[in-house]
């Protein structure tokens, strides 16, 4: 093959990779977190999301850092199955055979803290949590790039750090881009997305996107949707900016009085709360009715599935989960659309 030959199929190949980009973003991503299981799966958890019309699965293994701590462990023995490196292989694999496709978001956990103000205080402390943190992501990587996943998350919600050490990040992304062929993201919190200073090396914006939009008990359709508008705007121009698309690496809301509101505050009451499936349903139609008409808007992953029911923490009916309650004819009712 003459030198001309090999760079018009390395142009064709480009080509059918950015139509390929172009009709993921037109299409939106029907994506749904599944929990990692504590044992093997029994039946395949991939057949229910089919039929409600997935076609992405987010999968989570977990590291740990203790607060003041620079350790990152993960791949432990206390860990469930489905964190674990057979599990999320497993779990990669029933995706693509049914045809799902797949992210691959490796994700810090701090006990009794919160990721996003994880710092320190002296350089050497920095340095040696970025080298532990490197390990654990590049760990997943392999599999990433041994399993074929479509899409791999950097980092999720550091809110400090990537403000603190924005080189750190941008030499990591430079280095998985070098051994990775996927497309890539970071997962920011709601409230500080337009303070990363890398979204221009990643394929998508990404963003936890937990906006708080009414303290109603049951909030309104159209009332959500008037609090979204605001935030459309702001978010549509970020996109522009970036001239990088928008993907809710999260979304979701718990089946609760006051679903729409602050979630984080609502976590930590949960179990008292009154069950309140049609504000769950209300609040996740809003959201597919404003943002699947928007251009810059690649879809998103629900917070969260329970494959075969398991891994949940005792409150299933007032979790995030869409399994068994109002909000999965809404959810199922937008795929299915969607993809015709």
């Amino acid at each position: 093959m003459t030198m001309i030959q090999k760079l018009t199929v390395i142009f064709i190949a480009g080509i059918f990779i950015l139509l390929g980009q172009c009709n993921l973003y037109a299409q939106k991503l029907k994506g749904v977190t599944v929990v990692a299981p504590p044992s093997k799966y029994v039946s395949d958890p991939m057949i229910p999301l089919q039929e409600i019309g997935v076609d992405y699965i987010k999968v989570v293994p977990y590291g740990f850092t203790r607060q003041g701590k620079t350790s990152v462990s993960y791949n432990i023995p206390m860990q469930w199955w489905g964190e674990k490196e057979e599990g999320v292989i497993e779990t990669i694999r029933l995706a693509k055979e049914r045809n799902i496709g797949v992210m691959l978001k490796p994700q810090i956990y701090i006990p009794g803290g919160w990721v996003g103000d994880l710092e320190y205080k002296t350089e050497s402390d920095w340095l040696e949590w970025e080298e532990n943190y490197r390990s654990f992501i590049f760990h997943f990587l392999d599999i990433a790039i041994e399993q074929e996943v479509d899409i791999f998350c950097v980092g999720t919600e550091f809110k400090k750090s990537v403000e603190l050490r924005p080189q750190f990040w941008s030499d990591l992304i430079a280095e998985i881009r070098s051994k990775y062929c996927g497309m890539l993201t970071y997962s920011a919190n709601w409230d500080n997305f337009k303070k990363v200073e890398f979204w221009k090396e990643l394929d998508f914006i990404g963003i936890s996107s937990y906006f708080p939009l009414s303290e109603d008990k049951t909030p309104q359709v159209g009332k959500l949707v008037e609090a979204w508008k605001p935030i459309v705007r702001e978010m549509r121009n970020f996109s522009s900016k970036m001239d990088v698309p928008i993907l809710f690496t999260e979304y979701g809301y718990l089946s609760v009085d006051g679903c729409a509101g602050k979630t984080w505050e609502l976590e930590k009451k949960v179990k008292s709360l009154a069950i309140n499936e049609e504000a769950q349903a209300n609040a996740i139609e809003a959201l597919y009715a404003t943002f699947w008409k928007e251009d810059f808007w690649a879809g998103g992953f629900m917070w969260k599935w329970f494959p075969e029911g398991k891994g949940h923490e005792g409150y299933v009916e007032r979790d995030y989960t869409p399994q068994n309650k109002k909000s999965i004819k809404v959810m199922k009712e937008w795929f299915e659309k969607e993809t015709k």
